[in-house]
């Protein structure tokens, strides 16, 4: 039989039949494969993991095939348990995949410490954001007679003065002391007084 014979064959066109079907099932068996290992069209909602121990992360995680990553502890943050999730990545209610890491920042134990900055003789404007970005806060406002008006005279914690340098726990409230712009306080009434014509004594008469 010659190779033009045998190309318009049924026996040809049988095996090229058989070929195809051959590939078909491979390719199907394949793709379920692919499925099953990368578990493909499944994902798995991040539960809300805020305020959970690295130990309570751990088993509830567990429970959806998911794993963490605890990058770090962050600064002390009051609305949160000690040692408790402050942040993660992917957030809450993302579709993800089986096997997905899911990246924790975890809360300190409590308020670190600070260095009380030079406020003296600086207005109350350039002493706020000074104090904002050490992780404290401006307390009560006192003033006092001083010519320097919303100048910082003093800095206090709870009733005790403060000198430059002075450690206290973030998020403290410093309370401070500003000039009011005048020099004294004048009394109106003496001030009235200073003002009026003095009466004059008429003297008796000689007797």
């Amino acid at each position: 039989m010659s190779l033009r014979q045998y190309l318009t064959s049924r026996v040809f066109f049988v095996q090229i039949l058989i070929a195809f079907a051959i590939i078909a099932v491979l390719g199907y068996l394949f793709m379920h494969w692919l499925t099953f290992t990368t578990d493909h069209g499944h994902e798995i909602a991040v539960p809300n993991l805020a305020k959970l121990t690295e130990e309570q992360v751990e088993e509830k995680l567990d429970e959806l095939d998911l794993d963490y990553v605890l990058l770090d502890s962050v600064d002390y943050r009051s609305q949160f348990p000690k040692y408790s999730v402050v942040e993660q990545d992917p957030l809450p209610g993302t579709k993800v995949k089986v096997g997905r890491k899911i990246y924790i920042k975890i809360n300190s134990s409590g308020f670190s410490s600070v260095k009380i900055p030079d406020l003296i003789e600086k207005t109350y404007r350039e002493a706020v954001p000074t104090l904002k970005a050490l992780g404290l806060e401006a307390g009560t406002i006192t003033y006092i007679p001083n010519l320097g008006k919303d100048m910082v005279l003093e800095m206090r914690y709870k009733g005790r003065n403060l000198k430059v340098g002075d450690r206290v726990l973030k998020a403290s409230k410093i309370d401070l002391v500003l000039g009011d712009g005048k020099a004294t306080y004048v009394d109106d009434s003496q001030a009235a007084d200073s003002l009026a014509t003095p009466e004059t004594e008429t003297p008796k008469d000689e007797q």
